[in-house]
């Protein structure tokens, strides 16, 4: 095996202990660390939980990883990212969210779409995994765990965004458009981090592609399922967007506004349940950008 490293994965963590354990014990069962020089790189973002006896615990335990813990004390998952890049040293990362848990083939797999196509970053597939009680999702009601959920078929394609859960780019992606936007993404506006750094990707000529093979399981979290919770995380999404989004309030914001407001009620005076639900996460996507983008005006206005 070269001594060069070929990926780097980054974990961003708060809070987690338990999760970020899965997700470490899923990377120890691999079966391709042997095949590639790789690296993780866990960020903790101010956890006050377990996360640094987990990685101490999983460094004594002889695992094959070469594991590293970072500490970043601002605030956010961007700042997050920013500092485990700053340290990477892999052609290739890898980044995954600390609540799931990795198929064993998954460098392999990113790897495989990068040889096989023309793409500069890839996404990989996310699949519900298990809930506490080790229970598989409803299929039939899939939106209501409010976790993302990237699934578009069964062939290598190319896409024109990436979901920060479980995607990887090369290392002249970052080095081109630069480090993840830290007023975006959770502990700063919530969501988006990924969103915006996937636009700057694209503008710069980077081709983004999917791969249905590079897998992972989000775990099912009670305390995120059912309306209350995708109330606000939509909400925050379209605040997240009112930064780094610069659409018309008149023509295009608030028509999105009215026009969702009356797909809800049709949904709804037809019983279709999880269209409704679906778009009741528009409206408050679209009232959050509308908010936003006032809030931000009006902050404007004062510092002029």
């Amino acid at each position: 095996m070269s001594s060069e490293v070929v990926v780097t994965v980054i974990i961003p963590t708060f809070n987690r202990a338990a999760s970020l354990e899965r997700l470490l014990a899923s990377f120890t069962a691999a079966c391709d660390w042997d095949r590639y020089s790789s690296e993780i790189i866990v960020v903790n973002n101010g956890s006050t939980d377990r996360t640094t006896d987990v990685c101490a615990a999983q460094k004594r335990s002889g695992t094959p990883l070469s594991l590293q813990l970072l500490d970043e004390p601002r605030k956010g998952k961007a700042s997050a990212l920013n500092r485990g890049l700053a340290a990477a040293r892999g052609q290739y990362i890898l980044v995954v969210d600390d609540d799931v848990v990795v198929a064993p083939d998954i460098i392999s797999r990113h790897l495989e779409c990068y040889r096989c196509s023309e793409f500069a970053a890839v996404q990989g597939r996310i699949l519900p995994g298990r809930d506490p009680a080790g229970q598989p999702a409803d299929l039939t009601r899939l939106r209501e765990y409010n976790i993302p959920l990237i699934d578009y078929g069964e062939e290598i394609k190319e896409i024109r965004g990436l979901t920060g859960t479980n995607m990887s780019f090369k290392r002249q992606v970052f080095e081109t458009v630069g480090p993840f936007d830290p007023r975006l993404g959770p502990g700063a506006s919530g969501f988006s981090e990924d969103t915006e750094f996937s636009r700057r990707v694209r503008n710069a000529g980077f081709k983004v592609g999917y791969t249905p093979r590079a897998v992972v399981y989000h775990e099912l979290d009670p305390a995120r399922f059912g309306r209350t919770y995708n109330r606000m995380v939509e909400y925050r999404k379209g605040q997240s967007r009112s930064i780094y989004r610069n659409d018309s309030i008149l023509m295009k914001v608030f028509p999105n506004l009215l026009a969702n407001c009356f797909r809800y009620i049709f949904y709804r005076a037809l019983g279709y349940r999880q269209k409704a639900y679906k778009t009741e996460g528009r409206i408050l996507k679209c009232w959050g950008q509308l908010v936003g983008t006032l809030d931000l005006r009006g902050r404007r206005k004062v510092t002029t």
